[in-house]
């Protein structure tokens, strides 16, 4: 030590690249020192190489494109619903699963009140390799007269955490637990001043899984899989509560619907496009999610739905379809902006009866167009934005021309008017 009368620096992991090339710079076991006289430069030098190291974690994390591996390279959830085409949820399947691995977990929440408003809140869950878990508490009010009107409140996390059996998450000022008979939520967040909310959902109609787990699984060999896709549902719920803002205090009550959704893989890898579909009317709820995967997938559609009537689930499966009938090319990014919509849920009443059901018209003018590299911090959007090569877009809608559902249970037939809150998503 009689040679470095310097500082020494924090521990270093093995797969971090070492310094003892780099010039007046030393490795002493596990740490790093440098010379007094070179304590800037030793620390300029540290930070260039634990930046670099970083930047090549995260592309590995990131990833480039893969490798075709075909269809096959895909379980859809759709072969186990040949056999099983839903199962109804129970608590235990509203377990936050928080992996350690690579993946993004969120529960949604999607609120239609009584007077109109739309909004929706969610907390996000997510690991990006192993190398940083974070949490976020979206919070959106939605204003139908025009994009930069909305109240949007999107914030970071501290001292998050969940209940012993993972019904419930905690952070500092946010609250969103699951009642002991898994039937109802509440929400609570006063995270940001601009949003505080207290929000109770519950359920009016069964939750549901495609399937039997609600699970797409990817990977060549189908014992082993290395990632995979699941969402649950409940498809229409009850809600009260309030959101309050500077401006107003909105009173929520009316109608809602939950997922939870868990993306057990590089985002970017599992889907290159989403359609999402909220629809609710008095008596009925018509939900769908839809991804489908880049071409080293095959561009396999994977599609999840359901049709619920006040308090039943009528069907739910994985063969209804959303087609987007009407595009326009938006100049800023090239994607095909959806115009109209034709939306179809197919399946059968647990007694056998044939069910159809058909949503189709013009979303009207957009409600927001979300550039989701311009949601995260900038280091990141940097990186990942060049390493990727993706342009992530969300596309949002809730047209104020009601649109009307048309449904055939068997031989009976049933048309009604409702609201429909819609997103298209593009990727890659």
């Amino acid at each position: 030590m009689s040679n470095f009368d310097g500082q020494v620096y924090p521990p270093q992991a093995a797969n971090i690249p070492t310094l003892a090339d780099v010039g007046r710079v030393r490795r002493f076991g596990t740490h790093i020192l440098t010379c007094r006289a070179s304590v800037a430069e030793g620390d300029i030098l540290f930070r260039t190489v634990r930046m670099n190291w970083f930047k090549q974690t995260l592309a590995n994390v990131a990833g480039t494109q893969e490798p075709a591996y075909g269809p096959s390279a895909i379980q859809s959830v759709a072969v186990q619903a040949q056999s099983v085409p839903f199962t109804e949820l129970s608590k235990e399947d509203l377990r936050w699963k928080t992996l350690e691995s690579t993946c993004v977990e969120t529960q949604t929440f999607y609120l239609m009140s009584d007077d109109g408003v739309v909004a929706l809140l969610q907390v996000i869950y997510s690991n990006v390799g192993g190398i940083r878990t974070t949490c976020q508490f979206n919070s959106k009010i939605f204003n139908h007269h025009g994009p930069f009107k909305h109240l949007w409140c999107s914030d970071p996390l501290n001292s998050y955490g969940f209940d012993e059996e993972q019904y419930c998450f905690y952070a500092d000022n946010v609250a969103v637990e699951l009642n002991s008979h898994g039937t109802s939520f509440t929400i609570k967040s006063a995270v940001n001043e601009d949003s505080i909310v207290n929000i109770t959902l519950t359920r009016a109609a069964p939750g549901f899984q495609v399937g039997k787990d609600g699970t797409s699984y990817f990977g060549t060999d189908p014992s082993h899989p290395w990632g995979f896709m699941r969402h649950v549902f409940w498809p229409r719920c009850d809600v009260e509560g309030s959101i309050i803002t500077k401006e107003k205090k909105y009173d929520m009550r009316g109608r809602a619907m939950f997922v939870h959704a868990l993306q057990g893989m590089k985002p970017h890898h599992a889907a290159a496009r989403w359609n999402f579909i909220n629809f609710q009317t008095p008596t009925y709820s018509a939900v769908m999610m839809e991804f489908t995967t880049p071409a080293s997938y095959g561009n396999t559609v994977v599609n999840v739905s359901a049709l619920a009537k006040d308090d039943e689930i009528i069907s739910a499966g994985a063969s209804s379809s959303a087609k987007h009938t009407a595009t326009n090319k938006d100049t800023e990014n090239d994607w095909p902006e959806p115009q109209s919509v034709s939306l179809e849920w197919k399946g059968a009443t647990r007694d056998g009866r044939p069910v159809v059901a058909h949503v189709t018209g013009s979303l009207g003018p957009r409600l927001d167009r979300v550039d989701v590299l311009a949601h995260i911090p900038g280091f990141v959007k940097t990186i990942v934005g060049g390493v990727v090569g993706t342009k992530p877009f969300i596309y949002q809608y809730c047209p104020t021309d009601r649109l009307r559902l048309k449904i055939k249970v068997g031989d009976i037939e049933a048309e009604e008017e409702g609201i429909l809150f819609s997103e298209a998503t593009f990727i890659s």
